[in-house]
């Protein structure tokens, strides 16, 4: 039997703090406000204010990281506690908490997405329909047909009289001999197919089916003034493609198969579906959302190193060991299935900028290439080394902001 707690803080009571291991728990604000501080958000970011029906600490409970904010009561508080074993139990006889904090979550990495394109790339993606041919003309350059062709198809289909529609056209059927593009338009079929190097889903395309990744991986990227960036790598477990069923709203990113791929695709019915009589495969959804989340929230901490490519690589690629969970220790070793270019990608490093970086990156110390992945032969050195360079640019930007 469901058996809650509540927990009572006095005004000026730190709740939560940054850094905290061991989250076994969230809390859910019945009464009075907080103000929450976000880590790694750029030095002058003003705090979020929650009050009753808000949560706080999910990100980090349901993730198993530390946490990433630090919550103050600004009044007499009083927040129900839900342990992580208990989520499961909490949404088989409360549905919506879970709805509203999965809306939530994925309402929050739409917004950290644009964050990141902002603070990373200096400009924010268009959400306009010319961006799917932006991306098809990005991946024809590259010769990536069949990723060209898909969304070539899909700027065709959402506008067939749009100022880019008769070159759209032509290089579509021009590329339809070469191309390996499957799943065009959308289908019920619960079980897909996709051979490496295809498109799943191009930024700003309508379509509401989320996805369930049962073999292969997917990037998930956008493209902010001809530069792509990557935003996660995604294998087996993962799900992709639930803020444009939850929201309603075009895809936010593009997803592409890296390897072969079988996928699993859920639709609106089979969501709701799902949310109504499988509570272990809606946690682990909530799961996986607070797992990503975090990783952007570490993310917004790469883009303080904007003005250092290798120290920016550097992190990433701590960012990326964190995210493992392996006990790190004094020479604990490490062979990821990255390639420096993944990491200069993720980063969201130009053309010109990796033909510079990756060179040096690769002569990095702290680095070796096994078969063209990353082999890491001491992690801790490498997590003390990103750690180093984001403390000295958190510096530097207070001290700036002092100046003014």
């Amino acid at each position: 039997m469901l058996q809650l707690s509540f927990v009572n803080f006095r005004q000026g009571t730190y709740i939560l703090v940054e850094g905290k291991e061991n989250t076994d728990r969230f809390l859910i604000i019945q009464s009075g406000n907080v103000k929450v501080h976000i880590q790694n958000e750029r030095p002058g970011t003003p705090p979020q204010v929650l009050g009753p029906g808000d949560f706080i600490g999910v990100i980090s409970c349901m993730s198993q990281h530390s946490q990433i904010e630090t919550v103050v009561a600004m009044s007499d508080v009083v927040c129900i506690s839900v342990l992580r074993d208990q989520y499961t139990e909490l949404i088989e006889k409360n549905t919506p908490v879970a709805m509203k904090i999965i809306r939530t979550f994925a309402h929050r990495m739409r917004v950290l997405n644009e964050t990141l394109m902002v603070q990373t790339l200096s400009d924010s993606s268009s959400d306009l329909p010319d961006q799917i041919y932006n991306v098809a003309v990005y991946y024809d350059n590259l010769k990536n047909y069949s990723i060209a062709s898909f969304a070539y198809y899909q700027y065709i289909k959402l506008c067939k009289t749009g100022p880019h529609a008769q070159a759209a056209m032509k290089r579509f059927v021009a590329l339809k001999s070469v191309s390996k593009a499957v799943y065009l338009e959308s289908n019920q079929d619960l079980l897909r197919i996709y051979p490496k190097d295809t498109m799943i889903m191009t930024e700003c395309q309508s379509g509401a089916d989320m996805f369930i990744i049962q073999e292969g991986q997917v990037k998930i990227s956008k493209l902010v003034n001809g530069t792509e960036m990557t935003l996660a790598m995604l294998k087996k477990g993962d799900m992709f493609g639930e803020m444009a069923l939850l929201e309603n709203k075009p895809r936010s990113a593009s997803a592409i198969a890296t390897e072969d791929c079988r996928l699993m695709t859920v639709n609106k019915s089979n969501f709701n579906q799902m949310v109504a009589t499988q509570a272990q495969l809606v946690a682990r959804l909530t799961i996986m959302l607070a797992e990503r989340l975090w990783s952007m929230h570490r993310q917004l901490a790469n883009t303080m190193l904007s003005g250092n490519p290798l120290a920016k690589m550097t992190d990433m690629l701590a960012l990326q060991v964190e995210k493992t969970r392996i006990e790190i220790k004094k020479s604990t070793e490490y062979q990821t299935s990255l390639t420096i270019d993944d990491i200069a990608t993720m980063c969201g490093l130009t053309t010109q900028e990796k033909n510079l970086w990756i060179f040096k990156f690769q002569s990095s110390p702290l680095i070796k290439l096994v078969k063209g992945k990353i082999f890491i032969p001491d992690c801790l050195e490498l997590i003390k080394q990103a750690d180093f360079y984001r403390k000295q640019a958190v510096k530097s930007i207070v001290a700036e902001l002092k100046e003014r």
